[in-house]
């Protein structure tokens, strides 16, 4: 059960994400959550830092694809301006999004990690198109109303892996 909750890597922020490690795992592409992954869930537009972040990552020819469960508008207004693909109203855990983003991608599966900060959409929904994933720390402690029950039983499902040895520390932790 607790395995559809495990992550293939544990950060505290997106920023240890760097295409340096992405590349000794093999990834050519990133699917990457919004909200408290890259930004606070209620600020518009990314930041200095998540645009550099972003740069890099493609710099390195590796690619980058939002996906969040939030509506068009709201992903469109941060994307549109960096030129970054997306797909808004995802749905995670379910499958759909996962697919159309592969569609999009045209690289290998073991080739893609999605990356965000909530075990029960998209570390969930990763693991389930057995894709690599990297659980991050949300960006604020503050959540919409939708996801604040999936942050109560996070932090059980949370507890109970770091007793079965995931590995909660500085930088980018590979737990396989």
């Amino acid at each position: 059960m607790l395995r559809r909750f495990t992550p293939t890597a544990y950060t505290k922020s997106f920023r240890d994400i760097t295409p340096e490690r992405l590349q000794e795992r093999g990834i050519r592409a990133v699917i990457t959550d919004l909200d408290n992954t890259l930004i606070e869930w209620n600020r518009a537009h990314a930041t200095d830092e998540v645009i550099a972040w972003i740069r890099s990552i493609e710099r390195a020819g590796i690619q980058v694809i939002l996906m969040s469960n939030n509506n068009e508008e709201r992903v469109n207004i941060f994307a549109e301006p960096l030129g970054v693909r997306y797909i808004a109203r995802a749905n995670k855990p379910l499958q759909g999004a996962y697919k159309k983003a592969r569609q999009m991608l045209q690289v290998k599966d073991s080739e893609i990690v999605c990356v965000g900060d909530q075990l029960m959409t998209d570390i969930l929904g990763a693991n389930r198109a057995r894709l690599q994933s990297i659980l991050v720390l949300p960006i604020v402690t503050s959540d919409a109303k939708a996801t604040k029950f999936n942050r109560f039983v996070e932090s059980k499902i949370m507890k109970k892996l770091v007793r079965q040895g995931l590995q909660v520390k500085e930088g980018l932790v590979w737990n396989n």
